[in-house]
């Protein structure tokens, strides 16, 4: 079981972060925020693939201006991306949940005081976006960019927000490659209590990044570092939602929908176990209770992995098994098998449910 480190509780809009809530998944609109139609149905489009949270690039005043209209038809909570120009947080602040600020390109220190007293009047949270690629100077400098200057960014900023008694904040390290973001937020774990928000930046295309992530975000997330996360595509958006909630249910944290357990392809199948499989993902999609489902094509780990499994099925020469926690329920010729074991997984699903 994994002990996550206990945080403070913010919230974004209706979402808490940290503390006992949940962990949340978030994606940014790629949209030019100023096209107010393009971004609010982007905004859906996450809402439906199960986002909890949308930030949006607010890069010029047309595109801050436009948040109060995108607020109004928004079904989730809104973070504003903010980089180099803090009156555009200013005018960001009125609308939105969440300020996000990264302190590498916002400039001086008096800059980032009147971005807190403004979202202090309106009370919603700031994050802290530490970039690797984008530290200032003075950090950049002594420590180059590496892990220990993340950090050291990230400390300096915490301690100038509180010693404004401003508390209300989440803070990210993020790099391009995986080593330097996971060390980072392991520095800077034991050095204070505020939600982490994870991701790996710059991560590249679905294949590249669902890798990035999943060691990186994974290897986080099990030892109970993180309180909300962000896995970056360059691509859809619905896959980065799709990723971060498939790294958090693969690592135990969430509970929700079917594990299929699948053999790997070798000279033992007796089954067409690729189609088999994709079949099962397909007619199962809509099932949310937690099942343990093995599909195997062969006996020689079939009955094994049974043993753990809800329902099993395990394709033999012209026939095969169907397994219910351990005991064999049918023994069937292989055509019948798969409607069986779906009709089986059903009545499991809407069992449990109960």
């Amino acid at each position: 079981m994994i002990n996550r480190v206990k945080t403070k509780k913010i919230y974004v809009g209706d979402v808490a972060i940290g503390g006992d809530a949940p962990i949340s998944v978030q994606s940014m609109t790629y949209s030019k925020t100023s096209n107010i139609e393009a971004t609010v149905e982007q905004i859906k489009l996450l809402h439906f693939a199960g986002a909890d949270i949308v930030r949006v690039a607010v890069p010029d005043m047309e595109a801050a201006m436009a948040l109060k209209e995108i607020k109004k038809q928004s079904s989730l909570p809104i973070v504003a991306d903010i980089h180099f120009n803090y009156k555009l947080a200013l005018i960001a602040a009125q609308y939105v949940d969440c300020v996000r600020f990264n302190p590498g390109n916002i400039g001086e220190k008096n800059r980032i005081k009147e971005i807190v007293k403004v979202c202090k009047q309106r009370n919603i949270p700031v994050r802290i976006g530490v970039n690797c690629g984008s530290l200032e100077s003075r950090f950049e400098d002594k420590y180059g960019q590496t892990a220990k200057g993340m950090v050291e960014s990230a400390l300096y900023n915490i301690k100038f927000l509180e010693d404004l008694d401003f508390t209300d904040m989440k803070i990210s390290l993020k790099a391009s490659d995986v080593q330097r973001t996971v060390e980072a937020y392991r520095m800077l774990r034991p050095m204070n209590d505020y939600p982490f928000h994870l991701g790996v930046t710059e991560a590249g295309t679905l294949f590249h990044s669902t890798i990035k992530s999943s060691i990186g975000l994974g290897s986080l997330l099990l030892d109970g570092i993180g309180d909300t996360l962000r896995v970056s595509i360059t691509g859809e958006l619905e896959k980065e939602i799709e990723v971060g909630r498939a790294i958090l249910k693969d690592s135990g944290i969430i509970k929700d929908g079917l594990n299929i357990i699948s053999c790997p392809t070798c000279g033992r199948l007796e089954a067409n176990l690729v189609d088999a499989v994709k079949e099962v993902e397909e007619a199962t999609k809509h099932i949310k209770t937690p099942l343990n489902v093995s599909v195997m094509g062969c006996v020689v780990n079939a009955l094994g992995e049974a043993k753990s499994a809800d329902v099993a099925i395990a394709y033999g020469k012209g026939s095969g098994l169907i397994i219910k926690k351990g005991e064999i329920v049918a023994k069937l010729a292989t055509k019948d098998l798969l409607p069986k074991f779906l009709e089986e997984v059903e009545k499991e699903a809407e069992l449990q449910k109960d």
